[in-house]
C-alpha cells in the first residue's frame, strides 16, 4: 500500500527520485501511465497487468471505447529504477501532468499506486477532496 505525500524536483533530464518508502514494491522496475485528473500513475506490475484486464473487460462490456483503451497503452512505459532510486518521466507524460524538468513536483501514495502531480494542480485536487470529505461539497 502506498501513502503519504513527498515534495521531490524533477531534474534536467527527467529523471525523479522515488521516495525510499515507495522504492522496495517498485524495484527493480515499475510502469507509468497517464493517470485520472493529469497525474503520472506509477504502477508495480501486478498493479499494471490487473488494469490492463480491468481496460480490456470494460472494452468488450461497452463501457469504456477502445480509443480509451489505446490512449492510456500507447502512453505507458516500463521504467528501470537507477542506483539512486530515480526513474525517468517520459516527455509523453510529462507534457500530460504539465510537469516541468528541474522544478517541483509532488508525489502521492494513492493505495494500490502512486501518482506525480504538477503542484498547483495536486493542490486543486487536494482541496476539493479534503471538501467533499468534510461535507463542504455536497
Amino acid at each position: 500500500m502506498f501513502v503519504g505525500v513527498h515534495e521531490r524536483q524533477l531534474d534536467p533530464k527527467g529523471r525523479l527520485a522515488l521516495p525510499a518508502a515507495f522504492r522496495p514494491r517498485f524495484e527493480p522496475r515499475c510502469f507509468l501511465t497517464i493517470g485520472r485528473d493529469n497525474c503520472i500513475d506509477v504502477l508495480t506490475e501486478e498493479a499494471m497487468e490487473d488494469m490492463a484486464k480491468d481496460l480490456l473487460e470494460k472494452v468488450r462490456r461497452n463501457e469504456i471505447s477502445r480509443n480509451e483503451a489505446r490512449a492510456i497503452s500507447s502512453r505507458s512505459y516500463e521504467a528501470t529504477i537507477d542506483a539512486q532510486g530515480r526513474i525517468n518521466l517520459e516527455q509523453t507524460l510529462r507534457d500530460y501532468a504539465g510537469v516541468v524538468l528541474g522544478e517541483k513536483v509532488i508525489v502521492s501514495g494513492s493505495f494500490d499506486r502512486v501518482e506525480i502531480w504538477e503542484p498547483s494542480r495536486y493542490d486543486r485536487n487536494m482541496e476539493e477532496g479534503t471538501a467533499l470529505i468534510a461535507g463542504a461539497g455536497a
